[in-house]
């Protein structure tokens, strides 16, 4: 068993590495267009539109090919990838994930309750917390795909954990990892870990 655990561990480093074979000097000439909602460095100004900046290559072309087939809709986004290769792709998940995260600040009124759902989740519900797959600093666990969080705008992040957990947002695979985890968030948690997410780094 332990022997099948490693191999899938590797498999999933491997797919990783192949995914994300961007170059990320050709992807920022790639970004002129992505700048004006996300931020020149992916530092996006605006809480509506997210912060791409440490985001990891994996995560990031698989957002970008889900957009551009239809199965992740954003509006804002329409057309604007139907130009693009996957090699610019590519090149676009690089040259954001080689970029610093600035990083906001939580709510101070909101920080305990977050860090609470953050770090612990609500294990009488069936929740289990985000460091599992988020890390304890928020980073994520770039050769998974699974995302960076840190930092990330709250409003954004809350817009998101709706979506999940309306079942807007459907992305997350056959496993339904996030669909099931929002499910069972209140309004008032989305608020509190959308804030503490903010702050954390």
């Amino acid at each position: 068993m332990n022997k099948i655990i490693v191999s899938l561990l590797l498999c999933l480093g491997l797919i990783g590495a192949v995914q994300a074979a961007g170059d990320p000097a050709a992807g920022q000439a790639k970004t002129i267009v992505c700048g004006a909602c996300h931020g020149v460095d992916g530092n996006s100004p605006v809480a509506n539109f997210p912060k791409l900046a440490g985001q990891g290559e994996r995560y990031l072309l698989k957002q970008m090919q889900d957009i551009k087939a239809g199965a992740r809709p954003v509006v804002e986004m329409t057309g604007m990838l139907d130009p693009l290769s996957d090699q610019d792709m590519a090149d676009i998940a690089a040259y954001y994930a080689a970029q610093k995260t600035i990083v906001g600040a939580a709510d101070p009124k909101l920080v305990e309750r977050g860090e609470d759902l953050f770090r612990g989740g609500k294990l009488a519900e069936g929740m289990p917390a985000c460091i599992g797959c988020h890390s304890p600093d928020g980073s994520g666990i770039a050769t998974a795909g699974y995302p960076h969080l840190g930092g990330q705008h709250a409003d954004y992040t809350a817009k998101q954990l709706t979506a999940f957990r309306e079942g807007e947002r459907s992305n997350d695979g056959d496993s339904m990892i996030m669909r099931d985890i929002a499910a069972k968030l209140s309004n008032k948690d989305i608020e509190a870990l959308s804030a503490y997410i903010q702050g954390l780094h």
